[in-house]
């Protein structure tokens, strides 16, 4: 049982009988401190739950696991999600939140510790209908080192940042890299899955975005790195899925 960190009256339990050999998913919410309850099983397997947390940031999420694995809730359990990449189906029996660190740790059941950056699901709205939503990104800080390497057997250092976008639907994406005029400097496409996407971005532009750059801004020179590659420069960035754009630093 735990007592929300949002409000007061609010509390949630859970609950297993996998020692009968009742394997029915018994998880609660109470509203007035206990005296009326409702469950919040909703779409997940049957299966017994072991832990449930609230999220210290945005109280519509839940965190919870199960002997199947690990869900999380953006609606305070009117519907859960499977968290699948990387995590196996493995007994979660414990949940602990980093608040400052912004990450979720899970302990499993003979599989070690698991840790994700949660950052972006603090930031997803449950209801919103959009296709694409798309979240801030950290700032990067410069390098000359980036493409080169310190000798002959050593590969070259290549710079990365990660994209963190929702969709609501698996498709190809296409994902632009966009000077301060907005002018096309680098473009790809990816396979979203349905759910948090995790892109990692190069941080490159291409020839004739390099060319661009340099015409929109008469002090930057682009140079090939090492590894024939163009990297972006000092400067704020757009980046742009479909209709939807957020801005990248590099310092």
């Amino acid at each position: 049982m735990i007592a929300s960190q949002h409000k007061k009256e609010r509390v949630y339990v859970t609950l297993n009988g996998y020692r009968w050999d009742d394997f029915n998913v018994y998880v609660y919410k109470s509203e007035d401190f206990g005296k009326t309850w409702k469950s919040i099983a909703s779409n997940i397997p049957s299966s017994p739950v072991n832990v449930i947390r609230e999220d210290p940031k945005n109280d519509n999420i839940l965190y919870l696991g199960t002997d199947n694995g690990a869900y999380v809730s953006f609606n305070r359990g009117e519907y859960w999600e499977t968290f699948s990449k990387g995590l196996p189906n493995v007994a979660v029996h414990d949940i602990v939140v980093q608040a400052d660190a912004k990450e979720l740790l899970l302990g499993t059941h003979g599989r070690s510790i698991y840790k994700a950056n949660i950052s972006a699901l603090q930031e997803y709205e449950a209801q919103n209908s959009e296709a694409i939503t798309l979240f801030d990104i950290n700032s990067v800080r410069h390098s000359k080192r980036w493409g080169s390497s310190r000798s002959t057997w050593s590969d070259p250092f290549e710079p990365s940042v990660t994209i963190p976008f929702y969709s609501t639907a698996k498709a190809i994406q296409g994902i632009s890299i966009l000077s301060e005029n907005e002018t096309v400097l680098q473009s790809f496409s990816v396979d979203a899955t349905e759910g948090f996407n995790y892109i990692d971005y190069d941080l490159t532009l291409s020839k004739s975005g390099s060319k661009t750059l340099m015409k929109e801004n008469t002090k930057v020179e682009l140079n090939k790195a090492q590894n024939n590659k163009y990297y972006l420069p000092k400067g704020v960035y757009t980046i742009k899925i479909g209709s939807k754009k957020t801005t990248l630093e590099i310092k």
